[in-house]
């Protein structure tokens, strides 16, 4: 793996997003991956979703601008943030629709997952929020490691190196968070 920061890592190592320079110039350094994350979350749920992949990462960037200053660690714990905000934000409009439909005709939203290794399965993205919470009590490295392969797209080595773990030992957790949510989400 190349230890050379990446453009992305240099700017935020000293990035002060209250600046309006240093924000459009990160912006314009990650918003093609954001886009494609934002794209592939859209793209596993089955039901016809109202949002569209830039609606989410614009959402997901002002949430990330606003927020409290963060320590930066580099690229992947900025998209490891990233995902975690639009993560927050599909479950946040899948209770959005859910309540709806209590009142309206809102279709049950579900999202296709390679996660369990069978690319026929599905579930609702509240589902597997929920199950994600469980495992994070459980174990918050391995539930922060599913996070990043799963609604980030790292590389197991991108995810192990922002939880902190050897490449070893998230392959391991992995294996093994994809058996325990495997059997999670199939008793839902």
């Amino acid at each position: 793996m190349d230890d050379a920061p990446t453009p992305v890592t240099r700017l935020l190592q000293n990035l002060d997003l209250a600046s309006p320079d240093q924000a459009e110039e990160l912006l314009q350094l990650v918003y093609a991956e954001l886009r494609s994350l934002a794209a592939g979350y859209l793209r596993r749920e089955q039901a016809a979703h109202t949002l569209q992949p830039t609606a989410l990462v614009h959402e997901a960037y002002l949430r990330m601008v606003g927020a409290r200053a963060i320590d930066w660690q580099g690229r992947a714990h900025f998209f490891g943030i990233a995902a975690r905000s639009m993560r927050q934000i599909l479950v946040d409009h899948a209770r959005q629709r859910q309540s709806a439909k209590r009142g309206g005709g809102a279709q049950h939203v579900t999202i296709r997952t390679d996660l369990l290794g069978d690319d026929d399965h599905t579930c609702g993205i509240l589902d597997l929020h929920e199950a994600l919470e469980r495992l994070s009590n459980l174990d918050q490295s391995t539930g922060q490691l599913v996070e990043l392969r799963f609604f980030a797209g790292l590389t197991l080595d991108e995810a192990a190196a922002v939880v902190g773990v050897s490449r070893r030992k998230a392959a391991k957790d992995w294996s093994v968070a994809r058996l325990w949510l495997s059997r999670e989400l199939s008793r839902d």
